[in-house]
């Protein structure tokens, strides 16, 4: 694990490097603004970034009532920064903080995905559905 980088609650100054993570994954079909990304964050029941100095280079969170479940989503990392054990990392700290609190960890995840959170301990348990909106 890169020894410069740095784990924390504390949010980017600049939610520009966030989406700038966004668009180089392809993640911003929905045209999010800086604005958009730092209410999503700051709305969040946990957020954890990840700082190689004061670039952010990652980022997930956890979006809970904080008694019963928690969602996972968001988990991204700078391309230059992946197969680096950063998201590993993010992903065993937002697990560690839901277990902490005894709220049960959960995700949704496209199917190619799944061999990866599985090496987390989680399980295909149900069929999720979704409904389209206008925005």
């Amino acid at each position: 694990m890169n020894e410069s980088l740095r784990y924390t609650v504390e949010p980017p100054k600049d939610f520009g490097q966030l989406l700038t993570i966004y668009e180089s994954l392809g993640w911003n079909s929905l045209q999010l603004t800086t604005v958009d990304l730092e209410r999503m964050c700051k709305q969040s029941w946990y957020a954890l970034y990840v700082y190689d100095e004061k670039q952010l280079v990652g980022m997930g969170r956890v979006i809970s009532d904080g008694v019963i479940t928690g969602i996972i989503c968001g988990l991204c990392v700078l391309p230059s920064q992946q197969s680096q054990g950063v998201g590993k990392e993010l992903m065993n700290r937002m697990i560690q903080h839901c277990e902490n609190n005894r709220v049960i960890p959960q995700l949704m995840c496209v199917e190619n995905m799944e061999p990866y959170y599985k090496n987390f301990g989680f399980e295909k348990f149900s069929t999720g559905m979704t409904k389209s909106i206008n925005r």
